[in-house]
């Protein structure tokens, strides 16, 4: 009798154990470079094109379908990527985009298929390269660099939402003539200057079954350890929504289908966005949300490449720090566009505040009071004496999924434990902050889990308030 209860509980634990073994297999992991997407959390892009040294208030409507009329007013006289890319180091990013070609078509390096390109300028004599002065500047400061390509919109072409206008014969051959030097230029932006961390196609790029020029074949062979932002085939990342730099909570690293807002239209303009924004946790697909703005988009402002005088848009510390908290404390990695002046540098406003906000995540997040880590549905963190806390960050092992389905934490007060927040995604990244409380332990429950929650780690502050720049 006692030998078959062994047998049946043996055989009870081995049925347990590979459901479990089953249920884990079934989350959603990341590959290396979205591992490492997430791991960057801040990443800057740098917009800079040719209507930056024209005088007018950009205009993004008018440059997408109006040619530039001179090219050679693109005259940086003290063009300096070193300074741009320090400006971002300073403020903690670890992964820097620069827009190789935009709106009008006009491509910042020396593209042997698309004339419209720096080799047409007086500047430099025709021999500027400033992809090629940007990576080297990346890699001078350990920044990750990235290349945005901008193909759905060619004012100079006359391309407009990835199409050549016509259906005639010559227009077929002008779009199969557009398709080429778009492949063209990929393949040179992805194997001419090593490693990217990310090639971010702007507005997504039509593959071969929609017309458009088959880029992400190039991609694969190029850059097979980058992140593929996007089109209709793929997309490692997802648009978070809005151009806020923040998406509410919960924002889930997974979606229920491939491609983001390549497809699928219906269910993703649904609600506002609402997809997009807050991910899925039953998604099968690992797709983390980014949540991008421009540095210059306070009190009004929304603005992507410099203009003159425009400094009172800049964002004040505390929005940043807000902006912060509501992007790379929800789960996602917060893109931040940086503009570049028509003399070629960073104007010293937009740097002093990017020193600031480094200094300042620093100062808030630097020196946890305690901090652990583990496996499991509860982790008990104790202080070394009674203090006051105000935030508490959490993170998961992403690498091994998210796992985390419902938790709740709680402060040991001198009343007995008290319930500080209730939640449901934590992810690479969750932020908490609330008033100052007195405890001398802090304790995380997780009451729903898809498989062994694995908490990578698990802190907590007491940050003093200090008020904000302006």
């Amino acid at each position: 009798m006692r030998k078959g209860l062994q047998l049946t509980l043996l055989l009870i634990i081995v049925i347990l154990r590979y459901a479990m073994a089953q249920n884990e297999i079934n989350i959603p992991t990341p590959t290396q470079a979205q591992l490492d997407w997430q791991n960057a959390e801040l990443v800057a892009v740098f917009h800079y094109d040719l209507h930056v040294f024209d005088g007018k208030p950009y205009n993004q409507a008018k440059n997408r379908i109006t040619p530039i009329p001179d090219y050679n007013i693109f005259n940086p006289t003290n063009l300096d990527t070193d300074q741009w890319v320090k400006a971002a180091k300073d403020a903690g990013f670890k992964i820097a985009i620069l827009t190789a070609t935009h709106e009008t078509g006009f491509a910042l390096y020396q593209s042997k298929v698309n004339p419209y390109s720096l080799k047409a300028l007086d500047w430099r004599d025709g021999k500027g390269d400033i992809v090629a002065d940007f990576v080297k500047s990346c890699r001078k400061y350990g920044i990750a660099p990235g290349i945005y390509i901008g193909i759905r919109w060619n004012s100079f072409y006359g391309v407009h939402d990835f199409m050549v206008q016509g259906d005639n014969e010559f227009a077929k051959n002008r779009q199969a003539h557009y398709n080429k030097m778009c492949e063209e230029m990929v393949r040179e932006l992805c194997s001419n200057y090593g490693d990217l961390a990310i090639v971010w196609f702007d507005g997504g790029a039509h593959g071969p079954e929609k017309g458009g020029a088959d880029v992400l074949s190039i991609f694969e062979k190029y850059q097979p350890n980058g992140i593929f932002y996007h089109n209709t085939q793929r997309a490692d990342i997802r648009w978070g929504g809005s151009e806020s730099g923040t998406v509410p909570y919960p924002s889930w690293g997974t979606f229920p289908f491939p491609y983001s807002h390549s497809t699928n239209q219906q269910v993703v303009l649904k609600n506002n966005f609402q997809l997009l924004k807050e991910g899925d946790p039953n998604g099968n697909y690992f797709m983390p949300a980014m949540s991008d703005a421009p540095l210059r988009g306070y009190n009004g402002g929304h603005e992507w490449f410099w203009e003159p005088d425009n400094e009172k848009y800049i964002f004040p510390l505390e929005h940043l720090m807000n902006m912060y908290y509501n992007s790379v404390g929800h789960n996602t990695t917060l893109i931040m566009g940086l503009t570049p002046d028509a003399e070629g540098l960073l104007p010293q406003p937009d740097v002093q505040r990017l020193k600031e906000l480094g200094d300042e995540i620093k100062r808030r997040f630097s020196t946890p009071l305690a901090e652990t880590s583990g496996k499991g549905k509860k982790l008990t963190l104790k202080l070394k004496e009674r203090s006051q806390i105000n935030h508490i960050v959490l993170q998961e092992d992403i690498a091994k999924g998210e796992r985390v389905r419902e938790f709740v934490l709680e402060g040991k007060t001198k009343n007995g434990w008290q319930t500080l927040f209730e939640g449901s995604s934590i992810g690479h990244k969750f932020i908490h902050k609330f008033d100052e409380v007195e405890v001398d332990a802090v304790k995380l429950r997780i009451s729903e889990s898809k498989g062994e929650p694995q908490i990578k780690n698990f802190s907590v502050y007491n940050v003093e308030q200090k008020s904000s720049s302006k």
